[in-house]
């Protein structure tokens, strides 16, 4: 099984030499990431402060709503880390 078409930087000190293990992890990178990357992890790590109407936002659908739509001015997604 290939893993997908990712940009991904692995860094490993001996991967010409096992061709096979380098592919495993790959595969075990790609399927951590698709458990970690969905819409809901997303938004819960994301909040939108809205400057026009002095808000701040943490609801799941708007704030996929605000991503998928056009950004309006001093409207910022924010990382809450």
């Amino acid at each position: 099984m290939k893993a997908p078409n990712r940009d991904l930087l692995v860094l490993v000190k001996h991967a010409r030499d096992n061709e096979d293990a380098m592919e495993r992890e790959l595969v075990q990178l790609n399927k951590l990431l698709m458990d970690v990357e969905t819409q809901e992890t997303y938004s819960h790590v994301y909040e939108i402060i809205d400057c026009n109407k002095f808000r701040i936002s943490t609801d799941c659908r708007r704030i996929m709503k605000f991503i998928h739509s056009g950004e309006p001015p001093f409207v910022f997604l924010n990382n809450k880390n």
